[in-house]
């Protein structure tokens, strides 16, 4: 017989602290993501593997372990809503480029579809929002300074978006205006 281990979790003591100390939850947002240098898959290192799955996918499916257990009423909860931080390069595949970045953002796709079938018993609509190029800082860590502004002439829009446009897609989804979207993905890229 293998003895069950518990690992330390960072992130309960932040869900009790919420909880407890400002209210109950009832929603979050998992939009924790990194990238790193722009590079053909054969040219990565597997730490790097590591590092992008880890914030990218490990951190997202600990902080919904979590939420579930304060948010689901099969726990006393009261409901409410998670809205997945995706990509649109889960779609596009990020070729040349992040690859790795788009493979964990696609397993956040996979996440939000079965979390959306898995909790909509528990009161939990699971839905996600899949910018396109949003003139963020996460570029600078691409290596490719000028990366938006050689990206954005292809874009149908012809600009790159904003991190204030994927925040009001992100804030709909959260919202009871929202209230009969589960498994719903938005799309905030231009067109692309």
């Amino acid at each position: 017989m293998v003895p069950h281990v518990v690992m330390a979790d960072p992130n309960r003591p932040m869900f009790a602290f919420a909880s407890q100390q400002l209210a109950p939850i009832g929603g979050l947002v998992n939009n924790a993501g990194t990238l790193e240098a722009a590079t053909r898959l054969e040219q990565m290192e597997g730490a790097r593997f590591d590092r992008i799955f880890a914030t990218n996918v490990k951190g997202s499916l600990l902080c919904v372990r979590e939420a579930i257990r304060y948010m689901s009423v099969r726990h006393g909860g009261q409901g409410g809503s998670i809205v997945n931080v995706s990509s649109v390069a889960a779609r596009l595949g990020g070729p040349s480029e992040y690859v790795d970045y788009a493979a964990s953002k696609g397993a956040i796709d996979t996440l939000t579809v079965g979390l959306a079938s898995e909790l909509s018993e528990d009161g939990i609509r699971v839905n996600a929002v899949r910018p396109g190029l949003i003139d963020t800082e996460i570029h600078q860590l691409s290596g490719d300074p000028d990366r938006i502004n050689r990206i954005s002439r292809h874009i149908p829009m012809k600009r790159p978006g904003s991190a204030e446009e994927v925040a009001n897609s992100i804030v709909w989804l959260l919202s009871d205006q929202a209230s009969y979207c589960t498994g719903t993905f938005v799309d905030c890229s231009g067109g692309r």
